[in-house]
């Protein structure tokens, strides 16, 4: 199978919006849907793309969840989902805008939070502990590392073992200088059962997983 290139693989992204918002006129399953949506976020954070078709990439994919959410208004998974990728584009945009999207994200995943806070095993606690550590705090934006915390040993409770909220939490905790709790936390995201339906997702968080626990265990040597 030929390699898809950056440019290849961002017009592939963006053709694959197209045609499910096509497939959701024409009456596809919200689970299609909401697995396209992962599928265009793993494309978007996992594939080397450069940064300029990295934003690109995410642009489209908010404009997609947006309207996923707004037409399933009533299902945690598109409001928490829709708060996922504006809260990762947040990231991806000058720090200038950033705020606005950090702000959308806060909103939509407390919305999913009071829908179900349990919801995607964990997964919104989990993004709105990653967000809250990862947002400034003072007079600049809404960052608080005890509600962060707070939000993370939620996560864990829902669900100990699922590696999105032991990567996070783990991040987290070398930011705040516990480096081996840092570690514990990351062996378990990388102990986790992989997600074989996103193998793109799989493969990249776990790349990460053992760059953040190479850094924390340099930390305790």
């Amino acid at each position: 199978m030929k390699r898809l290139t950056g440019f290849s693989l961002l017009a592939f992204v963006m053709l694959n919006g197209i045609a499910i918002q096509l497939q959701a006129a024409e009456g596809s399953s919200f689970s299609d849907e909401l697995a396209s949506i992962q599928q265009e976020f793993d494309l978007a954070s996992f594939s080397k793309l450069d940064k300029s078709e990295r934003k690109n990439a995410f642009q489209a994919l908010v404009e997609h969840a947006a309207s996923f959410s707004e037409r399933y208004p009533d299902r945690v998974e598109a409001v928490a989902w829709n708060g996922i990728v504006l809260s990762s584009y947040a990231g991806e945009v000058s720090a200038m805008g950033a705020m606005k999207y950090a702000k959308a994200a806060r909103q939509a995943l407390h919305a999913a939070e009071a829908m179900a806070p349990d919801a995607l095993d964990g997964g919104v606690y989990a993004s709105l502990g990653a967000l809250y550590s990862k947002v400034p705090g003072g007079f600049i934006g809404f960052g608080d590392d005890d509600l962060a915390a707070d939000y993370f040993q939620k996560a864990l409770t829902v669900d100990p073992n699922n590696m999105d909220s032991n990567y996070f939490y783990g991040e987290f905790l070398i930011e705040q200088q516990q480096y081996q709790r840092a570690v514990t936390a990351l062996q378990t995201a990388l102990a986790s059962p992989s997600v074989t339906a996103r193998p793109l997702f799989d493969s990249g968080r776990r790349s990460t997983i053992r760059e953040k626990l190479a850094q924390a265990e340099r930390e305790t040597s």
